[in-house]
């Protein structure tokens, strides 16, 4: 069990039949009245947030969310299957749950997959990939005037903006956490 006066960044609690996560908090003392814990809390399972005052001394129960390091097989369509890395267990989910992950890893690379009660509810892409240009328009020699970006196309299909040099085979290394460009890679 947990208390709301305990609450800090990232801890996971059970509140009402769902799961939550602590994004932020703060704890409040006015000059008059009790005391209480404002939290904004992202609910695991479908990524929503929302923000709630808690008494101090309310209890939750602790929700343990378990992380494996997990490889991206194939697809059938609309099924994704997954190996675990230790057990070598498949793993199906469908697209919905999958579908941010897949923007930056390829077949047979690893990703992070977190499980609440031994469900699978969320999976993770590494924080950094490198992955190939397949398709953008042609860089102008010399035009470095502006700082203006233009659309690549990356081998996974994920679209993003990047620098004008930028050319079709090039690997760039892109930030999977916003999906920003990074740096091309020699």
């Amino acid at each position: 069990m947990i208390f709301a006066g305990d609450f800090r960044k990232g801890t996971t609690f059970e509140w009402e039949g769902v799961v939550y996560s602590v994004v932020d908090f703060l704890h409040v003392k006015p000059g008059k009245g009790s005391p209480f814990v404002r939290a904004k809390l992202k609910n695991v399972m479908t990524g929503q947030v929302k923000e709630t005052t808690f008494n101090p001394s309310d209890k939750f129960q602790v929700a343990v969310i378990e992380k494996k390091e997990m490889t991206y097989l194939y697809n059938d369509g609309e099924i994704y299957y997954f190996m675990d890395t230790e057990t070598y267990d498949q793993i199906p989910l469908n697209r919905e749950s999958v579908e941010d992950c897949l923007n930056f890893v390829k077949e047979n690379e690893n990703c992070t997959m977190f499980f609440y009660k031994g469900n699978p509810f969320s999976v993770y892409a590494p924080n950094f990939v490198e992955l190939e240009v397949i398709d953008c328009e042609p860089g102008i020699q010399g035009d470095t005037s502006k700082s203006t970006n233009k659309p690549a196309k990356v081998e996974t299909g994920y679209v993003l903006p990047v620098p004008l040099f930028i050319n079709i085979g090039d690997k760039i290394r892109i930030d999977t956490r916003d999906g920003s460009y990074m740096e091309r890679i020699k």
